[in-house]
């Protein structure tokens, strides 16, 4: 059976995927804790910004 689906093709690898195949688990989460920390921040900044707009 065919598909009718062209296979995706294939990209190079980042150092994002490398990162997220090769790390071990506390590595991730360390990243995923800055990474969270800071988005919660930019999104308070948002909140504060519209709410002091009015």
């Amino acid at each position: 059976m065919f598909s009718l689906r062209p296979k995706p093709k294939k990209v190079a690898s980042t150092p994002f995927s490398d990162f997220i195949r090769n790390a071990s688990s506390a590595e991730k989460k360390k990243v995923y804790k800055v990474v969270l920390e800071r988005a919660t921040e930019r999104q308070q900044r948002v909140l504060f910004q519209a709410a002091t707009a009015k």
